[in-house]
């Protein structure tokens, strides 16, 4: 088209043509939707209907006022081009599209006939056959039986049967369409590009449910791994039951030890306050002396044993604090793993449904 064609109206569709074959079936133009535009050329006041594919015009059809743009469905519709010896199809996104269209084209084919009727210059019409209604003649110079230099118009029987030839088989190839072929093709490239969109949706679903099964596996094994650390803290436990006879026997002797401490001290001092009346002689002294200092050994030895007592109730206690935390650290862990667990198998399983 020429640079002194300017677009009024521009909308992306899919195009067809019929099939010049079998002149039932839709054969697509190109494999995803083209921009189709309107054109007005004010020099020769012609609009025109332009899409281009690539360097190829798909379209290039010439509006006249005898033309007509069917809506076959709800997202189709199709006009008759006898010029270009087809009939072009357009398949929209939405209905809406398919009403703007359609409207813009009754706009143009009303603007065509008031420019064929207010222009003068009949032989602009190169092609008669197409443009001619039923209603009008084709002017034919003939020469006249009156003489050689009167020209009169007759109206040709030759452009009579071939208007109502192209009309008829214009008409033949409109009502030989099937409907639903015209349904399936409109919105087959629709149909493609969704198709697209769901396998690449289930190629990164399946990609998310292999890392959730990884993940779920590394889940698994993390848990039987807490399982086991809890099965050795209960047997820690258990041997802690052990250890807590052992501290109940060990406060025992520690009270015992107290009490036999406190009785050898009374003692200690009821036989200091008697040294002087008891020790009458050097032999009573000495036995008295050793005596005490057995005393102070034992007394001793049962402080030391005290010490380690308290020492060891001390350890185990520590001991036993330590593996409780770690028994409660373990049952949070646990119970976070099994949480986030229980969340991938809900999401796989509403995977599955879908």
């Amino acid at each position: 088209f020429s640079c002194r064609e300017q677009p009024i109206f521009s909308t992306r569709a899919h195009v067809f043509q019929i099939d010049p074959a079998t002149k039932r079936n839709w054969i697509p133009a190109s494999k995803h939707a083209l921009t189709v535009s309107y054109f007005y050329d004010a020099t020769r006041n012609v609009y025109r209907i332009i899409s281009v594919g690539g360097t190829k015009a798909i379209i290039n059809s010439t509006i006249t006022p005898n033309m007509t743009f069917t809506k076959t469905s709800q997202k189709f519709g199709q006009w008759a081009d006898s010029r270009a010896n087809t009939v072009y199809g357009l398949g929209f996104a939405s209905e809406q599209h398919l009403s703007q269209f359609a409207e813009k084209f009754q706009e143009v084919k009303e603007a065509a006939r008031l420019a064929r009727e207010k222009s003068q210059d009949k032989t602009e019409l190169t092609n008669p056959a197409l443009n001619i209604t039923s209603h009008q003649v084709l002017p034919s110079p003939i020469i006249s039986s009156n003489g050689p230099g009167e020209d009169k118009l007759f109206r040709s029987q030759s452009a009579d049967v071939e208007i109502t030839t192209e009309k008829e088989r214009l008409k033949k190839m409109l009502s030989e369409g099937s409907v639903s072929e015209v349904q399936w093709e409109a919105e087959f490239f629709s149909l493609q590009d969704n198709n697209n969109k769901l396998v690449a949706a289930l190629h990164e679903a399946n990609a998310n449910v292999d890392q959730w099964k990884k993940q779920l596996a590394a889940y698994q094994e993390e848990t039987e791994t807490l399982r086991q650390r809890v099965a050795e803290l209960e047997s820690q436990g258990a041997h802690d039951s052990s250890s807590e006879n052992n501290k109940e026997e060990l406060s025992q002797t520690l009270e015992e030890l107290e009490l036999l401490i406190k009785a050898k001290d009374e003692e200690i001092q009821m036989l200091k306050s008697q040294k002087c009346s008891r020790w009458e002689t050097e032999s009573e002294r000495e036995e008295t002396l050793q005596k005490l200092q057995e005393l102070e050994a034992r007394n001793a030895e049962l402080e030391r044993r005290l010490h380690l007592a308290e020492q060891t109730l001390a350890e185990t206690l520590a001991e036993r604090e330590k593996i409780q935390n770690e028994v409660t650290k373990v049952a949070e862990i646990m119970d976070v793993k099994i949480f986030e667990l229980s969340e991938i198998r809900q999401g796989l399983a509403k995977l599955v449904e879908s």
